[in-house]
């Protein structure tokens, strides 16, 4: 069994998404949670929970959230896992 080794609660901006053309914004918002994740827990190995890509779809590709709560767990081997944090 892989222990958890680091386990962080993050508020990732995405106002950025917002200079990417209006049918892209969902997916650069997607991409932009993966690479603040790499950035911060200093892995490549990025999983992102299926409630996220919910959240960030939930309006459409044109709207995503402007910002997005997440909850990050390193475990040993160096993979990060997220899922979306309880409010």
């Amino acid at each position: 069994m892989v222990e958890v080794q680091k386990e962080q609660v993050y508020v990732i901006p995405l106002r950025d998404v917002k200079r990417v053309p209006c049918y892209k914004r969902a997916n650069a918002a997607i991409k932009d949670i993966r690479g603040y994740l790499e950035h911060h827990m200093k892995s490549d190995d990025v999983k992102l929970d299926k409630s996220i890509n919910e959240l960030v779809w939930a309006r459409g590709s044109q709207k995503p959230p402007r910002r997005i709560r997440v909850r990050a767990m390193k475990f040993e081997d160096g993979q990060v896992q997220a899922e979306l944090a309880e409010e």
